[in-house]
């Protein structure tokens, strides 16, 4: 081969190969967003709901590679804002272009798939109703310009200004992930308006066991997205998978409980929507909490999400799968909930100015996390709605309301999800 390893100490070989194994885990997520919307979609539009998902990845992947990788932790382009586009990845070959970085790249590929997943979370807001090609559109665009800006506002920590300046706890992803395709995901469905005969209980889940497929590889997948964020094999991501175990436990119980007392009976749907209700919230939280806050911060929000998916009734938008009142609202309760109960320094670095009402006496955090969750709400809603408006009023964003009788799958990709042969 003419690519040869450098040298690297076991540390650093053992916290590279378990953020390589994160990354292959939350890749699998979107492939689990997939079947988790699928299900829950008509039976004639899954084939549309998933090719929305694997869309993702596709372009996602692609623009990461090519320039998303530099824009979100290069060197500072715009201070605070942006970093330098690096075109494939150069800066982590070497200078000879055969000395690969071994722990830049593997950051590198997970932080790719935390793209991809943000991006196919968007998706279930259009459910039954998008074109494909304008989604892709869609997808290269808002990446670009949302995405990889509030990338390098969270997650790098030396130089993005929610970061390195306001201080803001999101471990994994409460605002750069969940608030962020939460709000894109309200705006598209305010572009592309309501599907035909939108209200409570217009189309039940034509697969219950596909959507409780994907719940379960998502949670899996879930315990790379929050443990891997450590990018280290220690304590913190040891309290990360923990957390990640028993918020979302607790989530689906609080879901499951409202929701017996709200309609009548739990249902398989519920307990889905719950454990992702509960991930959701744990996301931005997991390095900063005990694991009792956890499970209350679980139960709090299976109860108050299984509340908010109703909101869309009383507010006449039509969020089909949930985007808003599981990922918006999730990721707001996780968020603001380190304010109140975060554990100080759980990371161990003492340098950091965090303090927690409960531990600290003090609302100071609070209110950081309140403005880092506001500035990424409104930075995507604004732009997503731009973005999904010109697509529209151009190519066309929504299919006409004879292609979504006739079904989404049969007119925008000539396939049937279920083409059952009869003798």
């Amino acid at each position: 081969m003419l690519i040869h390893a450098a040298a690297y100490d076991a540390a650093t070989n053992v916290n590279s190969l378990w953020l390589l194994v994160a990354a292959a885990l939350v890749l699998l997520m979107t492939p689990g967003v997939a079947f988790f919307y699928g299900g829950m979609v008509k039976a004639k539009s899954v084939i549309s709901m998933m090719m929305m998902s694997f869309g993702a990845i596709a372009v996602v992947a692609v623009l990461w590679v090519l320039y998303g990788y530099g824009l979100a932790f290069g060197t500072p382009l715009i201070p605070h804002v942006l970093g330098t586009p690096d075109l494939g990845l150069t800066s982590l070959m070497g200078k000879d272009g055969l000395t690969p970085d071994l722990g830049g790249l593997a950051f590198a590929g997970f932080q790719a798939t935390f793209a991809i997943i943000t991006v196919a979370l968007i998706s279930g807001a259009i459910a039954d109703r998008a074109k494909f090609g304008a989604w892709m559109v869609f997808a290269a665009i808002w990446v670009t310009v949302v995405y990889f800006p509030v990338c390098y506002w969270v997650f790098n920590l030396k130089d993005g200004w929610i970061a390195s300046i306001l201080h803001v706890n999101d471990f994994a992803g409460g605002t750069a992930v969940h608030i962020n395709a939460g709000a894109a995901g309200l705006a598209l469905a305010l572009v592309l308006g309501k599907r035909i005969g939108f209200q409570k209980g217009m189309a039940k889940p034509h697969n219950v066991p596909l959507t409780l497929l994907g719940a379960a590889l998502l949670w899996f997948g879930w315990f790379g997205f929050n443990a891997g964020s450590e990018a280290a094999v220690d304590g913190v991501a040891a309290i990360a998978w923990i957390n990640t175990l028993a918020a979302p436990a607790a989530a689906t119980l609080g879901w499951l409980v409202v929701e017996k007392l709200k309609d009548g009976k739990p249902t398989a749907i519920g307990a889905a929507s719950g454990a992702v209700a509960g991930l959701v919230a744990i996301t931005p939280a997991c390095n900063a909490l005990t694991p009792f806050w956890a499970i209350i911060l679980g139960v709090v929000t299976g109860a108050i999400c299984c509340l908010a998916i109703d909101l869309k009734f009383r507010l006449g938008f039509d969020d089909s799968l949930d985007v808003v009142g599981i990922h918006l609202v999730g990721g707001i309760i996780g968020t603001l909930y380190i304010g109140f109960f975060g554990l100080t320094h759980i990371d161990g670095d003492a340098s950091k100015p965090f303090s927690s009402l409960l531990y600290g006496g003090s609302f100071a955090q609070l209110g950081v996390q309140a403005l880092g969750a506001l500035a990424v709400m409104v930075y995507s809603f604004v732009l997503a709605f731009a973005i999904g408006w010109i697509i529209q009023k151009t190519m066309g964003f929504r299919i006409t309301n004879e292609d979504e009788v006739a079904g989404v799958d049969t007119m925008v990709h000539g396939e049937e999800g279920y083409a059952l042969e009869t003798v």
